[in-house]
């Protein structure tokens, strides 16, 4: 249920993680991938309203699979009656760190149904000495496309021989 919502923040990561690459690759291993298991969650406190589909966690929200880590102050969830989670927002500040490109953005919005993930508020990617900000940064999770909007950053360019 929440594999989407963190197939989702990896694949911003991995966009970090290319734009911040130290040098160029002809093949690399894919970041999306977090390996198999369970997805781990904690937070000092779940409401489910069960009539309504929607779910909130808070307190010292975090997610980790394999990889990945994920943290934030409040983590709300709607779902339907099956139950998939068809929404998520994740507010009060969102951390994601996964193979060393770490993640940074005050809110971050899943719809699952329109398969777009959307960061806001000022978004903040590093890699190394490599970093990307921008107001915000949307991600079309069905055809990967990225938009970022207001960007600034710093890539390393690698020494030529």
């Amino acid at each position: 249920m929440l594999r989407r919502a963190l197939t989702a923040l990896l694949a911003l990561v991995a966009f970090g993680a290319v734009l911040t690459a130290s040098e160029p690759r002809a093949e690399a291993d894919p970041l999306i991938e977090v390996g198999p298991g369970n997805v781990s969650v904690a937070a000092e406190k779940l409401e489910v309203d069960v009539g309504a589909g929607t779910a909130v966690l808070t307190g010292q929200v975090s997610l980790a699979k394999g990889d990945l880590s994920v943290k934030c102050p409040r983590l709300d969830l709607k779902f339907d009656n099956t139950p998939h989670v068809a929404w998520a927002k994740g507010s009060g500040g969102v951390s994601a760190d996964v193979r060393g490109v770490h993640a940074e953005a005050p809110e971050v919005e899943l719809d699952l149904v329109k398969q777009i993930l959307e960061l806001r508020g000022g978004v903040k990617l590093t890699r190394g000495q490599g970093w990307i900000e921008a107001n915000r940064v949307t991600i079309d999770l069905a055809t990967a496309k990225v938009t970022a909007h207001q960007v600034k950053g710093s890539v390393p360019v690698p020494k030529t021989p």
